[in-house]
């Protein structure tokens, strides 16, 4: 048995002979944690059962693949290969889908190609911006986020433009 496998049951003796020390209702407090969490997903639950939904129709309806042929030409003159357009559309809405997109370009083109470096680079250096803002707004009980998604969608370009850029200064072309 190595160190690290007994760090967690080492952890939840600790707190539990805490507890016991304190007089903490251990249950009660959990219960309470319970309750609160799930109030917390009740809350969460209709902008995230929104933001699916419209990714799931971006992407079944052809509206992605339409803005990737359009903006292809853009993409080229600015370095980033037009073939990892499908992450910049879909990674501000949907992680796991800039993930499969991702692991479909890697698969095609070799981690190790121009395609797949710059996918994994755009993959690292930006965010799920409005599936963020749904579930941290949302928890929060906020309406409006006022400049919060354009701030952040420039901040994902600016990752997606300096992710080609990275990696043609490091690795060249």
């Amino acid at each position: 048995m190595t160190l690290t496998s007994l760090v967690i049951p080492g952890l939840l003796a600790v707190l539990g002979i805490y507890a016991l020390c304190k007089k903490v209702d251990v249950y009660g407090a959990l219960t309470a944690g319970a309750g609160e969490g799930l109030s917390v997903v009740v809350r969460i639950l209709p902008s995230l059962v929104a933001l699916l939904t419209a990714v799931y129709m971006f992407r079944a309806s052809g509206a992605m693949d339409a803005l990737t042929v359009l903006l292809s030409p853009v993409l080229g003159k600015l370095g980033i290969p037009p073939e990892t357009a499908a992450i910049l559309l879909i990674r501000p809405l949907s992680g796991s889908g800039a993930l499969a997109v991702a692991g479909e370009l890697m698969a095609g083109y070799g981690p190790d190609s121009y395609v797949g470096r710059v996918a994994a680079v755009m993959m690292g250096c930006t965010e799920t911006t409005f599936y963020t803002v749904a579930v941290y707004f949302g928890a929060a009980g906020i309406r409006r986020s006022r400049y919060t998604i354009p701030a952040a969608l420039t901040a994902d370009l600016t990752g997606f433009v300096s992710a080609a850029l990275a990696v043609r200064l490091f690795f060249g072309t």
